[in-house]
């Protein structure tokens, strides 16, 4: 009885090892099936600047946003994560990559050598991206400056940084489909939940996460705490600014200056850096967009206690 016993607790193990190993194997989009591309470096900058992507990727405290040596300390309860190089260094770099390395890399979170990326990248949202504007990016990449030097490792311990789990969260988090533009919309709308959704990825920071870092779905956009753990990141639902124009978001993404007055500070200082390089007619776009977004409670913001720690 006992040997049988243990023999189906060896075949429950091997079982159980079997669909974590099939559940958590990193998944890559074939390449060269699809219809030819021919990259526009020009879509591409439109792309980098809607990504925000120098905001993490430009090497810190240095004046040039196009050098994107990496480097930028990027804190959550998980551990605190180091940017990558993301240049076009063929060495320390994405320089040698394919299209194919890249295309995997933003929309699947799959490095060239097969490993998953922790989704301090936001791949969550940009799966949700058009295969050319990946492949534009890609090709705008290569025409700035290579800029030498590897990052650090991520400080993350265990057991977030075994990568073969982020398997099980993709599993559990990404939904693989792309966008899909509502035919009772109109184009500028469309336009504006596309940036908004995917290259702009505005709901990974303003929308509140479960235990394992999952985006809670029903409270989207409503805000919560900084996963980098300071402060608070607003709720941009009509929970909160539902007395903002369509100008004012239009204004805002533009200077990022409130209708009172008052200018954004923190880390959104760095995104309306890139956001404000958009052409006007992307701007527009993601005010309207941004403007349609129903009001949504949030979780409750702890209150400050008066005089004392």
């Amino acid at each position: 009885m006992l040997q049988r016993t243990i023999f189906a607790a060896l075949l429950a193990a091997v079982a159980a090892l079997g669909v974590y190993w099939w559940l958590s194997a990193p998944v890559v989009a074939a390449i060269g099936t699809g219809p030819a591309h021919v990259p526009n470096p020009a879509n591409g900058e439109v792309i980098f600047n809607a990504g925000g992507c120098a905001s993490c990727h430009a090497v810190p405290d240095q004046p040039d946003r196009l050098r994107l040596g990496g480097g930028v300390a990027i804190k959550s309860p998980f551990g605190t994560f180091y940017a990558p190089n993301i240049s076009s260094d063929p060495t320390d770099g994405i320089g040698k990559w394919s299209e194919a390395e890249f295309v995997n890399a933003v929309m699947h979170g799959v490095s060239p050598g097969g490993q998953h990326y922790f989704p301090a990248f936001p791949y969550t949202s940009y799966q949700h991206a058009r295969r050319e504007d990946v492949l534009d990016l890609f090709a705008y990449l290569k025409t700035l400056p290579a800029v030498s030097g590897k990052v650090r490792d991520h400080d993350v311990g265990f057991p977030f940084n075994i990568r073969r789990n982020v398997g099980i969260w993709k599993f559990l988090f990404m939904d693989g489909k792309p966008f899909v533009a509502d035919s009772t919309k109109s184009p500028q709308f469309n336009r504006g939940a596309y940036l908004v959704n995917s290259f702009g990825h505005c709901a990974e920071c303003h929308s509140p996460r479960n235990p394992l870092g999952g985006i809670i779905s029903s409270e989207r956009f409503a805000g919560g705490p900084n996963p980098e753990g300071e402060g608070w990141v607003p709720n941009i639902t009509q929970k909160r600014l539902g007395e903002w124009s369509v100008k004012d978001f239009s204004y805002f993404l533009k200077t990022g200056e409130l209708p009172d007055g008052d200018s954004v500070g923190g880390a959104m200082t760095r995104v309306i850096k890139n956001i404000s390089q958009l052409p006007e007619a992307d701007l527009a776009a993601m005010a309207d967009y941004l403007k349609s977004l129903p009001p949504v409670d949030g979780p409750a913001r702890p209150t400050r206690k008066e005089g004392g720690a």
